[in-house]
């Protein structure tokens, strides 16, 4: 990609910039011209540094409009980079496990920290056993639907993941028991394959901004698979305690909107919290057996750089039961630090690293945090002034303010259905639109601009995501079959399909016994002969092709 940025997509942003017209966009605009890229993805806009929402609104769209995009060529090694922060959070789980080590083996509370922290590391632990009980039930496990160390990324539909060969770490073996009694289990016996027993995870990494990485671990398949199982097991228990994940992101942004007008609750971000999750703090303060329980199933050593490494914390992310466990640890420090006032889901929210708690115990809970070794996100921490940012959701007193972020080169129509719509929404954000929609108009056409001549009439509204340009109502193309509006859309049209046929009986068994879900191929026109099963699988990023069509709407 030339310059970063191809012509057209670069008469695109400075279209923006100059619709924006803010010191800040004059800034990128002029950075741009220059192509210091290096410049432009590394601008912030801090909220504390402005007056009013729509003023923040406008540099934080301006700011962040090329943050994530993944086109440019910068003066530093983002794999290195990448590396170099997952040694950094390894060296300060080291760093926590031998602060935490005395508590464990052999001190006592009181000559080591004072009477204080081990009053509050006991309260500490009944809180932990409060959100998840003192261990878990028994628990079947479950697939995800990423790439493990038996399986690569292109073959992760479950019936690829019950034909290749089962891996785990030495400690998971008593799961073996369970394990056996499974379909999975018994398709591999009919077919000869046996399990491997392998040291740990393998690290790999994925897009996070134009400046870094974020670094993730494949981990064994079958320890992968039970891991799921007790991620859900903390799930429930979370539900019951108060903290719903599921809706958690809505909750959490709810929250943080409110907060930014009455400043009554703060909102805290961690850096690499999963990857500071110490081995000794977990030990230190989960109860026996769900220690044990997940002990069992954790990879002690990750591949990287061609080696195997010891690992100081405790899970990866790619574990599938981290997310729910930082909760539970992040949840029970909350609760720790309000004592008897503490309402889980009530004035303690918790979903993996975004926490909100009020604001009068903040500065507690971060002293907490730090103590056991986890690193607040000065620049996403907001204990004062009226901005609040939890789960996605960034609101300046009461305003949603997030901007839109290109994050890839749109050289295909969907991607400039979907920058355009993005423009759309930035000028519309908070009933703007009278203000900043004749500004940004011309940016918005010359994304049309850009599309073929039928799929640039592909007009609908919003709840269709980027399968339509949105546009006024008056400009949608629809029409009605047996009372049911139609809009004409830019829609998917063909699939990635993996023959259901290509697997052993016995796979195809376990997998039907598992729920697996099988699509017609006569869905899809494919040529098929009548002694053919002509059932499908269509897995992750399938969608081979577009086509204009028409999709229901009401």
């Amino acid at each position: 990609m030339p310059n970063g940025l191809t012509q057209d997509v670069r008469d695109i942003v400075l279209s923006v910039m100059e619709g924006l017209s803010c010191p800040r966009s004059l800034t990128v605009a002029i950075l741009i011209r220059y192509e210091e890229w290096d410049q432009v993805t590394s601008l912030e806009a801090v909220p504390l540094h402005y007056s009013s929402a729509i003023r923040y609104q406008d540099a934080a769209a301006a700011t962040d409009f090329l943050r994530k995009f993944d086109g440019f060529e910068l003066d530093l090694d983002l794999e290195t980079v990448t590396y170099q922060k997952w040694l950094w959070a390894e060296l300060e789980c080291y760093k926590s496990n031998e602060r935490l080590s005395p508590l464990l083996f052999g001190g006592s509370h009181g000559s080591i920290y004072g009477t204080a922290m081990g009053d509050f590391i006991v309260s500490f632990r009944k809180n932990v056993e409060c959100l998840i009980g003192a261990g878990p039930p028994s628990y079947d496990g479950r697939f995800g639907p990423g790439a493990t160390m038996s399986d690569m990324s292109r073959y992760t539909l479950v019936p690829d993941k019950m034909s290749s060969e089962p891996t785990l770490t030495p400690d998971a073996w008593i799961h073996l028991s369970s394990w056996t009694q499974t379909s999975w289990a018994r398709a591999h016996k009919a077919l000869g394959i046996d399990p491997i027993v392998i040291r740990g995870n393998a690290y790999f990494t994925v897009p996070k901004t134009a400046r870094v990485k974020r670094a993730c671990a494949k981990e064994p398949s079958l320890n992968g698979y039970y891991q799921l199982g007790l991620g859900r097991v903390m799930k429930h228990r979370l539900k019951l305690a108060g903290l719903d994940l599921k809706k958690g992101q809505d909750i959490h942004r709810q929250v943080a909107c409110a907060a930014s007008k009455s400043g009554l609750f703060a909102t805290i971000d961690l850096s690499s919290a999963s990857d500071t999750v110490c081995t000794n703090l977990v030990k230190l303060v989960l109860p026996a057996r769900w220690h044990d329980a997940l002990d069992s199933l954790r990879s002690p050593f990750t591949r990287v750089n061609g080696g195997w490494r010891k690992l100081e914390k405790f899970s990866s992310m790619g574990n599938g039961y981290t997310f729910e466990l930082e909760t539970v640890l992040f949840a029970a420090i909350c609760m720790t630090c309000l004592g008897s006032s503490a309402k889980p889901g009530s004035n303690i929210f918790v979903y993996g690293d975004d926490i909100i708690v009020p604001t009068e115990h903040a500065q507690d809970v971060i002293a907490a945090l730090k103590f056991f070794g986890f690193t607040p996100n000065e620049r996403k921490t907001f204990t004062e002034g009226s901005f609040r940012e939890s789960c996605g959701g960034d609101f300046f007193d009461g305003v949603s303010v997030r901007p839109f972020q290109l994050k890839e080169d749109p050289d295909a129509p969907h991607k400039i259905i979907s920058l355009a719509n993005g423009i759309r929404r930035m000028a519309n954000q908070n009933h703007y639109d009278s203000i900043r929609w004749p500004l940004l108009r011309r940016a918005w056409f010359k994304c049309l601009d850009l599309l073929p001549h039928s799929v640039k009439y592909c007009r609908g509204p919003e709840e269709l995501g980027d399968l339509v340009v949105h546009d006024d109502k008056s400009n949608w193309r629809s029409r009605w079959r047996n009372g049911i509006r139609y809009i004409s859309a830019y829609r998917p049209a063909q699939y990635r399909l993996v023959s259901w046929e290509g697997y052993a009986y016995d796979v195809q068994f376990a997998a039907a016994l598992y729920g697996v879900a099988l699509s017609n191929r006569r869905n899809f026109k494919f040529r098929h002969t009548s002694d053919m099963d002509s059932r499908s699988l269509i897995g992750r990023d399938s969608v081979l092709g577009y086509k204009v069509g028409w999709v229901p709407f009401s």
